[in-house]
């Protein structure tokens, strides 16, 4: 079988040698299932110092899970989300989150970065005790965004500062969360603890684990009926061990950011090959590890058929690149090359 590269999406990728190495070490006999055993609790601690905060951790199986329990701890079905318009949770976890949650989920139009602001969000902070309104309840935020832009620490603070005074929880979904902060150079608990995320998706997966995210509560309201929830979302892995295990390896010594770095220097250096062809316009800011452009439609299936990627918006022939763990120099020569065939500049 021939090895496929593709900038379709990061999920593509396989598992990061480190990762491959800790199931190994953690399939050497029988443990305690569902969490009890050493392992997962040894991961737990060292969530706690990584976060600096004394946090409740779950681990689930996927993404739509990790945010579906984080939604579900802070709502009741009475309640309403409130989420960027090209978040994931609104258009790509199909009707998941309304189903499993029963909340309304109300799109706000983000700027052109992909980033909700807090005036947009003050808009639709209305209807309080109105019995006829879904109640907004949670505030949910994508780092790094769907566009691969990064929140900045002052941003969530007054984001977060917003929904404490209008009696809301603050969730983000960081299936992408350790490429925002190698992005932005800092600490998990930078962009998490000290700016006041209630609770956080935090994506394994994307990152070069083999499957997993964790549920990381940060405020201690939202932990009450948790583990229930996990339960009945179908989210609680009698061998929890092999997703702890993989969390304990992501972050031991910063295998994150080494793994986030990587990925995000090849999208910069994605960036300034497709900078080189005129008819290819980057139409937003690359600042972790994806890259969108627009370019000619007759190009598109054709540099598709030996590098899958997809297209994000057809109306405007703008697609997403996106750059993982084990993306390489040569991945992206061999692409920008065959860009040069087909656009007849060599």
């Amino acid at each position: 079988m021939s090895p496929l590269k593709s900038f379709a999406s990061d999920n593509y990728a396989g598992v990061l040698p480190e990762i491959m190495e800790a199931l190994h070490q953690a399939n050497y006999a029988h443990d305690r299932a569902y969490g009890a055993d050493e392992i997962t609790q040894h991961a737990i601690e060292l969530f706690k110092q990584v976060f600096d905060a004394n946090v409740d951790v779950y681990f689930v199986f996927n993404g739509t899970g990790a945010n579906i329990l984080s939604i579900s701890a802070a709502t009741q079905s009475y309640n309403s989300v409130l989420c960027a318009d090209i978040s994931h949770i609104y258009n790509d976890e199909s009707s998941a989150p309304e189903t499993f949650t029963g909340c309304r989920f109300f799109p706000l139009k983000s700027n052109n970065s992909g980033k909700l602001e807090a005036a947009v969000i003050q808009e639709r902070l209305i209807r309080k005790g109105d019995v006829h309104y879904p109640q907004t309840k949670l505030i949910s935020l994508t780092q790094s965004t769907e566009y691969g832009t990064v929140y900045r620490p002052d941003e969530i603070k007054e984001i977060s500062k917003l929904a404490k005074e209008h009696d809301c929880f603050l969730h983000v979904d960081g299936s992408r969360f350790f490429n925002a902060a190698a992005s932005l150079d800092c600490d998990l608990r930078d962009i998490s603890t000290y700016v006041g995320v209630d609770i956080l998706s935090l994506g394994g997966t994307k990152a070069g684990m083999m499957y997993g995210e964790a549920v990381v509560v940060f405020n201690k309201k939202l932990s009450e009926h948790i583990a229930y929830k996990q339960k009945q979302l179908i989210q609680l892995a009698s061998k929890t061990r092999f997703i702890a295990a993989q969390f304990d390896a992501m972050l031991r010594n910063e295998l994150w950011r080494t793994s986030a770095n990587h990925a995000n220097a090849m999208a910069q250096l994605l960036y300034s090959e497709l900078s080189k062809y005129p008819k290819i316009t980057v139409t937003r800011p690359v600042e972790a590890n994806v890259v969108f452009a627009e370019m000619p439609a007759d190009w598109i299936p054709q540099l598709q058929e030996k590098f899958p990627f997809y297209v994000w918006k057809e109306n405007t022939n703008e697609v997403r690149l996106m750059c993982a763990f084990d993306t390489n120099e040569g991945d992206i020569q061999a692409f920008s090359n065959a860009i040069s065939a087909y656009s007849g500049i060599i």
